[in-house]
Order: C-alpha cells, then sequence, then structure tokens
C-alpha cells in the first residue's frame, strides 16, 4: 500500500514554476500512506514536463528492488495496491524479472497488453503510467473502489492526480464547490466523481483514465453482471464456502504480519474464522448500545485468535472532531470514521495488514435497510401527516421515510437530511429548485431488478466506495496500515449478484449463508444477536458538551450554511455531520 502523486502535460510555469520540486512536495504530504521509502522520476514528456512521486509501505518484497516509481521499456509506474494473482501473471509474461514484487509484474502486463491489462487483475490497485513511447499517461482504480485516485486538470494543459485531495491542495486551493455542500447534507459524503473543491475529482471505481496531449478521457472497464443464475441452496452454500476460503487466502499474500479487524460482527467473524489463528482486534465503547466488545472476546476466545481490544471514551470526541480534516480532505459525515482510526491506531502496532469485514452487508444483505425497503409499503397517511410534523424532529423524519418509496424512500435511510428538512435547515441560497439531489442515487437506480437486488445494486455503486471503502482506506492509511476486505474482491461481488433473492435475505433475516457457514464453527446463539454496528454513540457523547454542538451550529450559521442555530432532536449522524462540516471549514477558513 502506498502513495502516489504526479503532474504531466504542458503546464503553466506561473502555476508551477517546478514541477519535480512541487510532485515531490505532494508525495512528502502522503508520506502516513508508505513511511518505508520515497521515489521521484522525471518524465520524458514531449513538449511539456512531467515527474512522479511515490511513497511506499513496503508490504511485498521490501526490498530495495521494489523502489518505485520504476521504469522498464520506456514506461514509468507509480502504484498503490495489492494484486493477489501476481505470481500466476508473472509465469505467463516475458522476463527478466529483478525483484519480487506486484509492482514490476503489472508493469510487465502493460507493457504486453497495454490498457487491456486492467481486465486480468486480482486484488485493490490505484496506478498510473507515463508511457514515454506513445507520450500519454494511463491511470487506473480497482473494480470495486478500494483504492482511491484523485485527479485535476491544470491551467495550460496538464493533469496532476494523487492518493489524496491533500496533495493535490498543495498545487493550489481552488473553491469550494457549493453543490458538493448540499451533497453532503444528502449523502454525509461527497459523492464521486465530485470532492468537496471545484476542478478535483475522484477516478470512478471500475474506470480508467487516459491522458494525451491535453486530452482527457475516462472508460469503465468492468461492470458486473445482474442476473440471477444460483437458485439451489446446497450449490450456493458449497460455492460460497469455497470461494470465501479461497478469497481470504489471497488477502493473506504479504511478506509482514496480517491480523484481522474484529468487531464480533457476522462478517469480520467470517473472515477471522477462514484464517489460522489470526490476531484480532477489537474497539470497545462507553455505551451499551455500541459495544459488542464482550461478544468479541467470547468468540475470539473459541477460534482461538491472539485478541486485543480498546474502548473509546466521549472524551477524544474534540480530538477525533480535530483530525477529521485532515484524515478525508472533505466533509466525511460517517460517524464510525473515527471509531476506524482507532482500531487502525491499535492494530498497526502488532501487524502492517489488517484484514477487514467491509462489503458482507452490501453483498449479503445485512442492512436493517433491506428488511424495511423490501417488506414495508408505504402509507399515504404517513405521507400527509408529515406535512403537519415539524420537519426537524426524529418523528417527522420518521413520517416522511413510512410514506416515501422507491429511490427516495432509499436516500432517506442512507442519508443525514431528507429534501424536506435540507430545506428548512439550509440557507435558501444553497437549495436551488432545479438542483436533483438524488443524482448519484439515480444513476445507479435499476427499476428492472427486484426491489431487493436493486438495493443491493444501488449499495454496491455507492454506499459502499464512497462511504465505507473510503472511510476505511483514510483510516488505516493514516497510521500507515494496509487494510484489506476480502468480500470486495470482484469474484466475490459477482458471486452475490448471481445469488436468487432467497439465498440472500428470509423472513427478516440476511447473511444466510455467512450464518450458515459459521454456524458450526461458533458458540450456538452469538449469531442470534442483533446488528449493532460500528460507529460512535455521537449524541450521547456530545450531550456532555453541549456546548460544543452549540458552537458548531452558530459557526455553520455565521459562515452561510445554516438558517438558524437552534439545536434539535438530532440523530447520530446527523450531530456527526454537523460537527465534521464546522470542523472542516474552520480548517478552510485557517
Amino acid at each position: 500500500m502506498c502513495g502516489i502523486a504526479g503532474v504531466v502535460g504542458r503546464i503553466d510555469p506561473e502555476h508551477i514554476a517546478d514541477p519535480r520540486e512541487a510532485v515531490e512536495r505532494m508525495a512528502t504530504t502522503l508520506r502516513h500512506r508508505g513511511p518505508d521509502d520515497g521515489g521521484l522520476a522525471t518524465l520524458d514528456v514531449h513538449g511539456g514536463v512531467g515527474a512522479f512521486g511515490h511513497r511506499r509501505l513496503a508490504i511485498l518484497d521490501p526490498s530495495e528492488a521494489g523502489h518505485q516509481p520504476m521504469t522498464r521499456d520506456g514506461c514509468t509506474i507509480v502504484y498503490n495496491g495489492e494484486i493477489y494473482n501476481f505470481h500466476e501473471l508473472r509465469a505467463s509474461l516475458p522476463g527478466p524479472f529483478h525483484s519480487n514484487s506486484d509492482t514490476e509484474v503489472l508493469l510487465a502486463l502493460y507493457l504486453r497488453d497495454g490498457p487491456a491489462c486492467v481486465e486480468h487483475l486480482v486484488g485493490m490497485f490505484a496506478f498510473a503510467i507515463w508511457d514515454a513511447r506513445k507520450q500519454r499517461l494511463f491511470a487506473a482504480r480497482d473494480r470495486l473502489g478500494i483504492k482511491p485516485l484523485i485527479y485535476r486538470e491544470l491551467p495550460g494543459g496538464g493533469l496532476a492526480f494523487a492518493s489524496e485531495i491533500k496533495a493535490l491542495l498543495d498545487l493550489g486551493r481552488p473553491s469550494l464547490d457549493r453543490s458538493a455542500l448540499r451533497d453532503f447534507f444528502t449523502y454525509k459524503y461527497i459523492p464521486t466523481p465530485k470532492t468537496i473543491y471545484e476542478g478535483i475529482h475522484k477516478l470512478p471505481p471500475a474506470h480508467t483514465l487516459v491522458y494525451d496531449d491535453g486530452a482527457l478521457t475516462l472508460e469503465r472497464y468492468w461492470q458486473p453482471e445482474s442476473s440471477t443464475s444460483i437458485r439451489d441452496p446446497e450449490q450456493a452454500f458449497d460455492q460460497f464456502s469455497t470461494l470465501l476460503q479461497s478469497v481470504v487466502d489471497d488477502h493473506l499474500l504479504s511478506d509482514v504480519p496480517v491480523g484481522v479487524f474484529f468487531s464480533g460482527g457476522i462478517d469480520s467473524t467470517a473472515v477471522a474464522a477462514s484464517v489460522d489463528r489470526p490476531r484480532t482486534f477489537t474497539l470497545g465503547f462507553d455505551a451499551k448500545s455500541h459495544d459488542e466488545s464482550a461478544i468479541a472476546a467470547r468468540i475470539a476466545e473459541h477460534l482461538g485468535t491472539r485478541h486485543r481490544m480498546q474502548r473509546a471514551t466521549g472524551a477524544g470526541l474534540e480530538e477525533s472532531l480535530d483530525a477529521m480534516p485532515g484524515l478525508y480532505d472533505e466533509p466525511f459525515g460517517d460517524h464510525g470514521s473515527w471509531a476506524m482510526r482507532m482500531i487502525a491506531g491499535v492494530a498497526v502496532e502488532d501487524v502492517k495488514v489488517a484484514l477487514t469485514g467491509e462489503g458482507g452487508d452490501e453483498l449479503f444483505a445485512g442492512y436493517h435497510w433491506y428488511d424495511k425497503l423490501t417488506r414495508f409499503r408505504p402509507s399515504p397517511g404517513w405521507r400527509f401527516a408529515a406535512r403537519f410534523l415539524p420537519t426537524l424532529s426524529t418523528v417527522g423524519r420518521s413520517a416522511e421515510r413510512r410514506g416515501a418509496s422507491g429511490l427516495e424512500r432509499y436516500a432517506m435511510f442512507l442519508g443525514p437530511f431528507t429534501l424536506r428538512q435540507k430545506h428548512a435547515l439550509l440557507n435558501p441560497e444553497l437549495m436551488h429548485e432545479d438542483y436533483d439531489d438524488l443524482w448519484f442515487f439515480r444513476q445507479h437506480w435499476r427499476p428492472e431488478l427486484t426491489p431487493l437486488k436493486r438495493i443491493q445494486w444501488l449499495d454496491l455503486h455507492t454506499y459502499l466506495p464512497d462511504d465505507m471503502l473510503t472511510k476505511v482506506d483514510r483510516a488505516t492509511m493514516a497510521v500507515s496500515l494496509e487494510a484489506r476486505p476480502p468480500f470486495v474482491d470482484h469474484r466475490m461481488v459477482s458471486f452475490a449478484l448471481a445469488l436468487d433473492d432467497k439465498l440472500l435475505h428470509q423472513d427478516g433475516q440476511g447473511k444466510l449463508l455467512s450464518r450458515q457457514y459459521l454456524t458450526p464453527r461458533l458458540p450456538e446463539g452469538v449469531l442470534d444477536r442483533p446488528k449493532i454496528g460500528f460507529s460512535m454513540p455521537v449524541r450521547r457523547w456530545a450531550k456532555r458538551n453541549p456546548a460544543l454542538l452549540d458552537a458548531a451550529l452558530h459557526r455553520l450559521k455565521d459562515a452561510g450554511i445554516l438558517r438558524s442555530a437552534r439545536s434539535r432532536s438530532w440523530t447520530n449522524e446527523q450531530v456527526w455531520s454537523l460537527l465534521v462540516l464546522d470542523s472542516f471549514l474552520q480548517r478552510q477558513s485557517a
């Protein structure tokens, strides 16, 4: 796992006087992603300039032979990720090879296959290759968006890219995108391809980028099938068991110690149960409603793992808010983000790689909204009642949700604020009437699918990459820890999308195959408890220090974001979203 950065093209010297020095600065900004080694290369760019920078977290072949940027036969690569099938690929490629790294294999694969190289990769990746023979930049991001790639077109015709927004801000800080601010209140994150800054964009998952003589082209190279082909329960379980073990084994590929993030939930337990006596790491909370540490310890003992637990308390709330802008570089409202950062800080003391359970809920219908969106029908009575209930209240939000249908109902489960709440909460200047608040969800909405498959597809293309995987990447890489999510392997995704609805969710219960897999491996009864989720009791913590939220609301009003600084009966995610937005804007103004 690494940090990558680069600049290529006809760069306006008034904007970037020395591209090599600028890229070196960008790479230094990403040092947390790769403290083991750093590299810089000047590129052969006809009629322009170019440089690549790299920060290395040495996981495979930690020797000098794996140093980046790496050049071969006129092509230079900077790469972030892990290619789990690189040994197989290497056997089919011409040598000689001078390292045991997947970077060298990826470069050789590009030299043989060009842009089609991405079709052969199994793993997580974001990389850029300057092809001096063709005078073009080729970049790609993995199929599900596990690894990030951010880019920015520059004055004069150049292009810059990096693993995180903060590195691109070293080239100058653009204006905020006001539509992205509004999106944040809809999604609790800034949806791809936007960032909070005008002119800085996220490369979407499963996309390639080509920059050729000033022309930028993005293309999708992979789209999973959504047709049902697996209906037999016995066949499904056999395939699941074999595939999960195979995928987990692949994700253990490493020349350094590997552990497992372990909440005690079904997904992380399935991963841990597929590893021989792993190191496991759990975060506990000082609120019983959010704490699974006791059951995690019980399961860890049963599985024979080497287990560590760290407890989080509300005393760290202000510390987390101070850190959030530097972690995510834009407002990020998932209230499990600091919890992820805390558990990463514990794990990195013992391991350099951690497997996680991310993706299990999206693949196998584990979230509560799968049940509520497929079993319950909208009520006209509740829709009528919502018009008369206080908009910014728990009961008003609940009535809206019960009266909504389709995409609008889905958005009310996933986002922190409904459309009516935003109109009541936000400054009218942010609420232009002709704006489609649900544009991101809408572009992935598949009305021809069954209700359950529709949600599964939408989760996989929106919530998973832009929330869950972003959360894990930034929180772990902040402490130089590589996180790997076996459930997000594209082979597992293709399998889950092929399952009949009844193999995913029945009688209000999801993750049927994972439950079946774990039943003979766990003590009786531990799978029957309700899902808690890996998040923090933010609202409870904020009530202990009401001045914290009150000050944030007043600053947001003064900044022209909110209509009023009045406090309400906020939900956990609403409190966190407001606090992190305020923290980001404070950092921005400073």
